[in-house]
């Protein structure tokens, strides 16, 4: 079993768009509903990428539904495009995620652009059914590249695209992936996620104090004031969807506002 990673020294706060993928196109859902569609544009996601990076985004979120959803088909090709339209120009790492549950197709997404696009894989249901896939990713491309997500549903952690509730809570979840040997988590609290009305700290911090390694937190955030609040509660980052797309949050200034 690998090794717990020491916490390091205090990084950048990391504000990251999301980009959610599901039939070729950039889309926010509802709750992780597919028929509960907030927005989705016909404009290439490449494209959408493209401008966050200009606006300053360091760091993107890519989600491929349709392989999360298990649709029977995915957006490799696409999320490939992005991977290399960023990372050829240094512009913005990638983390990547949905319906990541083989060594293959991990491995297949890492070599996007020879590793200079997609840094980081985000494995969910894989972290409670294969284990080992975690802890053999970790070991032969290190910790720093897997990230574990952490869906949570009334306390409780969800997988497979949100649809199965398991027993097992985020403070318990978040330790067995710190165990496993997972460089960062992804915390998602699904009782807020894409409805835009506000985040719980409470739990945040929950699942923070429980690990040593950095939490990216996502769900819910829907002001300035929420993404406050995710710093003050000792994340490392958070994920912004529907808030951004929807124009309740403008990136630009949200980006000014902490380099100022």
């Amino acid at each position: 079993m690998p090794p717990s990673p020491v916490r390091s020294a205090p990084q950048p706060f990391e504000l990251i768009p999301a980009v959610d993928l599901k039939d070729g196109r950039c889309v926010q859902l509802r709750q992780g509903r597919k028929e509960d569609v907030i927005f989705s544009s016909a404009v290439d996601p490449v494209r959408i990428a493209e401008e966050w990076a200009l606006l300053g985004a360091s760091r993107l979120h890519i989600i491929d539904l349709d392989a999360a959803l298990q649709e029977g088909r995915t957006n490799f090709e696409l999320v490939r495009r992005i991977a290399e339209a960023l990372g050829a120009r240094g512009k913005a790492k990638i983390q990547v995620g949905g319906g990541i549950r083989s060594y293959e197709t991990a491995v297949k997404l890492l070599e996007i652009g020879l590793g200079r696009g997609v840094d980081r894989i985000i494995f969910g249901t894989a972290a409670l059914r294969s284990p080992q896939l975690i802890e053999r990713m970790v070991t032969e491309f290190s910790a720093a590249r897997v990230m574990v997500a952490l869906d949570v549903k009334a306390g409780k952690v969800a997988i497979d695209g949100w649809r199965e509730m398991t027993k097992i809570d985020a403070r318990e979840a978040a330790k067995r992936a710190e165990e496993l040997g997972a460089g960062s988590l992804l915390f998602t609290n699904i009782d807020v996620e894409g409805l835009m009305q506000g985040i719980e700290p409470r739990i945040v911090e929950t699942v923070v104090n429980a690990v040593r390694v950095p939490v990216v937190v996502a769900g819910g955030v829907s002001s300035v004031e929420d993404v406050q609040r995710i710093k003050a509660a000792g994340a490392s980052g958070v994920v912004i969807g529907s808030a951004l797309y929807t124009g309740k949050i403008d990136f630009k200034d949200l980006m000014a506002s902490y380099k100022g």
